[in-house]
C-alpha cells in the first residue's frame, strides 16, 4: 500500500473545532470565571503550580476553556506564560515571614506557637454531601453570617505574629548539619533547557512544576519500597508570602527601598528523613536530613511528595529509579508527558506502513521456507 495524501484537512479541522465548541455549549449553561475562582480552589492551585504562573483569574479561564481538563488547562496557562516578558526578578522570599493560615507538624505534638489546623479536608469523613445538590445563594449568605458572628469574639489581636520554623529549634540543638548560605543565583529551566547533572535549583524548579499525580506517585513509590525513604513531616505551612522587587537600575543590597508588589499563597514542607552514616568502622550513626517541598497554592500532598523526591535526588548513588534525576525529572512534567503521549494520535502513516511492509516481508519469507 502506498502513501495517500489526505485532502480537505483544513475543513475537517475547522469542523472539529466547531464541534468542540458545540460540546461545551450544548448544555446551555454558562459558568462564570468568578464562580470557578470561588468554588474550585484546589483545582486553581494545582493548575497554577503545574503551569508555574500565579494568576488565579487566568487559571480559572484556562479551566473553563479546557472544560475542567487539568492537563489541557495547564498546557494553556503555560503556553500563555511563555509569551509574557520577564521584566524583573523578585527578591528571595523568606518563608519564616509567611502570614500563616495553616501550620501542622507530624513530628511534635507541641510546637512553639501551637498547631494551626486551618482549612483542610483532612478531618472530614469523605462522604458525599447530597445537600450540596440543592445549595442556594440564600443558604450560603445565612451560613456566612452565622459563621462570622460566631467567629468575631474569637478573633486574635491585630498584632502580626510570625511563627518560627520547627527545624530552627532542632538546629539550635545541633541535630542538623549546618550549611553556609549559598547566594548563587538559581538556574532557570524556563530560560535554559534542563541538563544533567542538574543543579539543586533546577531539580526543585522541575519538581514544583511537576504534574501533581506524577510527583505523588513517585514519592509514594520511594516511600513504599523503591528506596525505602520514610520521612516524618517536620512542618507543613500554608499561607501568604510577600513579594518584593528591587528598584530599577539599582544594584544595592539594601532591601529597605524594595517595592512590595503583592503576595502569593504557597505550601511549604520540610520533612525529616532518617539516614545512617558511618563515622567509624564499627558503628552506624543515625542522623536526619531535610527534604524540601514548596509549590503555589494549597498543594500539601504534592509538596510532601516533592520533599521526599528532593531528598532522594540528593543521593544519586542509590540504585533506585526514584534516585535517578533523569528518570524523575524528565517524566513528571505534565506538558511534556501529555504532549508526547498525545502525539501518538497524529498521523504516523508512513512509518507504520514501513513497519507493516517489513512484517509482511518476514511472514512471506517464513511461509516460503515452510513449503
Amino acid at each position: 500500500m502506498g502513501y495517500v495524501a489526505v485532502k480537505g484537512g483544513t475543513e475537517a479541522i475547522e469542523a472539529s473545532l466547531k464541534r468542540l465548541t458545540y460540546e461545551r455549549l450544548r448544555g446551555r449553561e454558562v459558568i462564570e470565571i468568578k464562580t470557578i475562582q470561588s468554588t474550585m480552589r484546589g483545582l486553581i492551585d494545582q493548575v497554577m503550580s503545574e503551569a508555574s504562573l500565579y494568576e488565579p483569574n487566568l487559571a480559572a479561564l484556562a479551566i473553563k476553556q479546557a472544560e475542567g481538563s487539568m492537563e489541557e488547562a495547564v498546557f494553556l496557562l503555560r503556553a500563555h506564560r511563555s509569551t509574557l516578558p520577564r521584566l524583573y526578578y523578585s527578591q528571595t522570599v523568606e518563608t519564616d515571614r509567611m502570614f500563616v493560615e495553616r501550620r501542622i507538624s507530624a513530628s511534635f505534638k507541641d510546637i512553639p506557637g501551637g498547631q494551626l489546623l486551618g482549612a483542610t479536608s483532612d478531618y472530614t469523613h469523605r462522604l458525599l454531601d447530597f445537600q450540596l445538590i440543592h445549595e442556594t445563594k440564600e443558604a450560603i449568605e445565612q451560613w456566612l453570617t452565622d459563621y462570622e458572628q460566631e467567629r468575631s469574639p474569637k478573633l486574635p489581636s491585630k498584632n502580626l505574629i510570625y511563627f518560627s520554623k520547627v527545624v530552627d529549634y532542632l538546629r539550635e540543638e545541633g541535630l542538623f548539619t549546618e550549611h553556609e548560605v549559598d547566594n548563587t543565583p538559581p538556574d532557570d529551566i524556563t530560560k535554559k533547557s534542563l541538563e544533567f547533572p542538574a543543579s539543586r535549583s533546577e531539580r526543585l524548579q522541575t519538581l514544583t512544576r511537576g504534574q501533581t499525580g506524577a510527583v505523588t506517585s513517585l514519592g509514594y513509590a520511594s516511600l513504599r519500597g523503591y528506596g525505602q525513604v520514610h520521612p516524618t513531616v517536620g512542618e507543613v505551612r500554608v499561607g501568604m508570602v510577600p513579594i518584593y522587587v528591587a528598584p530599577p537600575n539599582e544594584t544595592t543590597e539594601d532591601q529597605e527601598n524594595d517595592y512590595y508588589i503583592g503576595e502569593v499563597k504557597i505550601t511549604e514542607v520540610e520533612s525529616f528523613v532518617p539516614v545512617t552514616k558511618n563515622y567509624n568502622q564499627q558503628e552506624n550513626d543515625l542522623e536526619f536530613e531535610i527534604g524540601y517541598g514548596i509549590c503555589f497554592g494549597q498543594n500539601e500532598t504534592k509538596a510532601i511528595a516533592m520533599s521526599i523526591l528532593d531528598q532522594c535526588l540528593e543521593h544519586p548513588e542509590a540504585s533506585f529509579p526514584t534516585h535517578d534525576e533523569e528518570f524523575v525529572l524528565l517524566h513528571i512534567d505534565s506538558v511534556e508527558s501529555t504532549g508526547f503521549i498525545s502525539h501518538l494520535k497524529l498521523p504516523h502513516y508512513v512509518t507504520f506502513q514501513s513497519k507493516l511492509d517489513s512484517v509482511r516481508g518476514v511472514k512471506q519469507e517464513v511461509r516460503k521456507n515452510a513449503k
